[in-house]
């Protein structure tokens, strides 16, 4: 008699374009039978770090349903989320989810939900990304996808309902229509247009409803745009930092560019960042103050 088998690996990855702006996460579970299970969602105003960790928590759920116990690795390319979830989110919660500089810590509810996901069971391993990681690659791939404002074809190989060994199946299934939360994902067997539902409830859509291909063709629209806009926002503000001289502490530059504090401080005195050159000023106190300088006017005066 066949047995359910076994979750060895997962693999999570987020993407944006923007950051923020629209954004995806995809997720890579493999078995110990060889089979391969892929979920994914998009979200048209998000940051990076959100889909990271929606991703991991999207797994997480996913792992819950299977009721395993054996212990699995988790691999993801961000090392933010592995610093927040094993290292930082203590220390946040004890301090009432506020930050050493008092500022209320970003992304605050999915964090809360990871931490209570996360168990002894789960390790988590970094991987450096776009290394020809295969597992690490097929995330991408499928986050990048919903990202862009297109619909992937998944790979199905367990339903996270089922917990009856009868129920496996390995399918090529496809991407019908995503929340604009980025918590849930609904997916359409094509084979049997059967409909499951992953990390949360889902409004199921039929899938031979004509309408729903010219929705998702003018939300595909709708998301460029929305990157655009909002690219343009954010190197228009740095742009006039630049332009202006202003000085900014580390977590304000971290928040420009949609990172944690540690990010900035780690990358040493002086670095490249888009089309600005990032340098370390002078210490006020326990801030760190930045400058920007367009890397254009720099290499000019050189």
């Amino acid at each position: 008699m066949s047995s359910v088998p076994t979750i060895e690996s997962i693999y999570t990855d987020g993407a944006c374009t923007g950051n923020p702006g629209p954004g995806g996460w995809g997720v890579v579970i493999y078995f110990n039978d060889g089979s391969i299970h892929e979920m994914g969602d998009s979200s048209p105003q998000t940051t990076n770090n959100r889909m990271e960790m929606q991703a991991a928590i999207s797994a997480l759920q996913f792992l819950k349903t299977t009721e395993q116990r054996d212990s699995i690795t988790l691999y993801t390319d961000s090392e933010y989320l592995i610093n927040c979830v094993t290292k930082w989110v203590g220390g946040w919660k004890k301090k009432g989810w506020k930050k050493s500089n008092g500022k209320p810590v970003l992304n605050q509810d999915l964090l809360v939900t990871l931490d209570q996901l996360n168990t002894k069971q789960i390790k988590w391993q970094h991987v450096r990304g776009h290394s020809g990681n295969t597992g690490n690659e097929r995330c991408d791939q499928i986050a990048t996808t919903f990202a862009s404002g297109k619909y992937p074809q998944l790979k199905q190989s367990l339903d996270s309902t089922a917990k009856n060994p009868d129920s496996l199946q390995t399918n090529q299934i496809e991407a019908v229509k995503v929340s604009d939360s980025g918590s849930k994902s609904t997916i359409i067997n094509k084979d049997t247009h059967q409909t499951s539902t992953f990390a949360s409830d889902t409004t199921n859509m039929d899938s031979s409803n004509a309408s729903a291909v010219a929705v998702s063709e003018d939300k595909s629209g709708e998301i460029r745009i929305a990157h655009l806009h909002n690219l343009v926002e954010t190197l228009r503000i740095a742009d006039e930092i630049a332009e202006k001289g202003y000085l900014i502490t580390s977590s304000e530059l971290a928040d420009l560019m949609d990172v944690h504090a540690s990010a900035v401080t780690s990358r040493g005195d002086q670095w490249r960042w888009r089309n600005w050159v990032v340098s370390r000023v002078r210490r006020e106190g326990n801030q760190i103050l930045w400058e920007l300088e367009r890397a254009d006017l720099v290499n000019d005066e050189d």
